[in-house]
């Protein structure tokens, strides 16, 4: 009797396991970057942090600088997308300031050794050529996605714009930075402080009514 014969399990091609073993080196990257800060990781303690050897971190990146311009992009870029949502499912100005503010206090409460990573690599870019165009890029998506949702809280409420992306973005990146500095001060009203800021500040950017407490 003839057996049906056995069908070979499917290969991942090359390219889907080099993209799944990258990604996974990000992740273990960014873990040990968030911890230590810039000035302190070198490849070395990445690969004693992760399972990948210091050759195999060089096989994805060609130095330290390739490694983390690449890891703080593909964060960000993540951030990104999550705000996007909220501007796409609001359906009044008080769920889009309400939930904005909320997304700044969560990922603040949950992510900051990382936004501290993305202050250290804007301050180090200052310094180094080798970061400035990828600070550059990762700033520029960063006030485009400001600039989506002030839009958004603009037309929700009304109003046109009465501020243009750069001082929409300085504004909001100067609270959640000084909010952070205050959280990892152990400070317990920085993100209250933080949400309360932030509704205030598109209040008075929209002409809307003040936060309660003002």
């Amino acid at each position: 009797m003839q057996t049906a014969p056995r069908q070979r399990a499917e290969r991942r091609p090359p390219v889907d396991k080099y993209l799944e073993r990258r990604a996974e080196l990000v992740e273990a990257a960014l873990q040990t970057l968030a911890e230590m800060g810039y000035a302190r990781t070198s490849l070395r303690e990445i690969a004693q942090k992760s399972r990948f050897s210091h050759g195999a971190i060089h096989y994805y990146f060609s130095d330290k600088v390739d490694l983390i311009a690449y890891c703080v992009r593909e964060y960000k870029a993540k951030c990104v997308k999550r705000y996007d949502q909220i501007v796409l499912d609001a359906t009044s100005y008080q769920e889009l300031e309400s939930r904005f503010a909320e997304g700044l206090v969560q990922t603040l409460r949950e992510e900051a050794l990382l936004h501290r990573l993305w202050y250290d690599l804007r301050a180090q870019a200052l310094y180094e050529d080798a970061f400035r165009a990828d600070v550059n890029e990762i700033d520029k998506s960063l006030e485009q996605m400001v600039w989506r949702v002030i839009s958004r809280a603009f037309a929700l409420s009304g109003k046109e714009p009465s501020i243009s992306p750069p001082v929409a973005y300085a504004a909001l990146d100067g609270l959640f930075q000084s909010a952070l500095l205050n959280f990892l001060n152990e400070d317990p009203d920085a993100l209250p402080n933080l949400k309360y800021r932030v509704c205030e500040f598109l209040s008075l950017a929209c002409q809307t009514q003040k936060p309660a407490g003002s």
